[in-house]
């Protein structure tokens, strides 16, 4: 699979300066929740958080507050799985966007399954691969500096898919078109991701912030669904999990690793001008 050459894989200038961005990244959010127990996530988490976190010695509430952020985080990644059906060691699957490969790690610990992981960035993909050598499962689980939007996988190889918060760095209608094709029949695609409410009209400044700070663009919800309808990919479960999310944001703000985008985020939720949500749909 490797050897292509980046100008295959980066096409356009906004790829190349998400690239860079990604390839330049070391937050504390992501590493020092890393570091509890070496999943690496790239997204957010789910959950009520236990107050006790707050309750103890002053001296050690950081490390006890990155530790349930954390979990929430890695709770998150266990409903995507829980919604991917029924999986076998035999199985081929795909994390599109896979960060530091956490999630993949992670559906192949639960499901005995082969997972590939595909990055725009190339820091990434060679932190993964090096988690895999060390886990002692990189004859199952491997990486690849590749383009979502063009995986060069094999046509109908992939029993699931799933996007964990990536799908706003693309068109949709491109990406599910090239999910459609890598899926095959009756196969499982899932998606969390945040999205923009179509109802209240235009996006909120919070909103726009969120975009800002990621060099990303929220789409809205309708676009997800008529992205599915036009590529053959029929949603079975809907789940608006924004209620959830909501205790881990107020969590995070108290943290030595806020990064500031706490706030417009908090705000986006509770005005409704931003979703959190949970897709699983079925190829057909």
């Amino acid at each position: 699979m490797e050897g292509i050459a980046m100008r295959d894989v980066l096409r356009t200038d906004y790829q190349k300066s998400v690239a860079e961005y990604w390839n330049k990244e070391k937050d504390p959010v992501n590493i020092k929740l890393g570091e509890v127990d070496g999943l690496y996530h790239h997204h957010y988490g789910l959950g009520d958080w236990d107050p006790s976190v707050l309750a103890g010695p002053p001296e050690s509430q950081d490390q006890r507050i990155i530790e349930e952020l954390h979990r929430l985080e890695t709770a998150q990644a266990e409903v995507l799985l829980d919604h991917l059906g029924d999986i076998t060691p035999d199985d081929r699957l795909l994390d599109a966007g896979s960060g530091r490969g956490g999630s993949s790690f992670m559906a192949n610990a639960r499901f005995g399954c082969h997972v590939d992981g595909v990055s725009i960035s190339e820091q990434q993909v060679a932190f993964a691969n090096d988690q895999a050598r060390q886990r002692g499962v990189a004859d199952k689980v491997g990486f690849h500096f590749r383009n979502m939007l063009d995986t060069r996988l094999d046509t109908g190889s992939r029993r699931a898919i799933w996007t964990n918060e990536t799908t706003m760095y693309v068109d949709l209608f491109e990406l599910f078109a090239e999910f459609s094709r890598l899926l095959e029949y009756g196969g499982r695609y899932v998606c969390i991701t945040g999205c923009s409410n179509d109802v209240t009209g235009m996006r909120s400044k919070a909103v726009s912030r969120i975009d800002e700070h990621y060099t990303c663009n929220i789409h809205p919800r309708s676009e997800y669904f008529k992205a599915l309808a036009a590529n053959n990919l029929v949603p079975m479960q809907v789940v608006d999990l924004t209620p959830d999310t909501i205790p881990y944001w107020e969590l995070r703000a108290k943290s030595s690793v806020a990064t500031g985008i706490e706030d417009p985020f908090l705000t986006a939720y509770k005005e409704g001008s931003f979703h959190y949500l949970l897709i699983a749909a079925d190829r057909i």
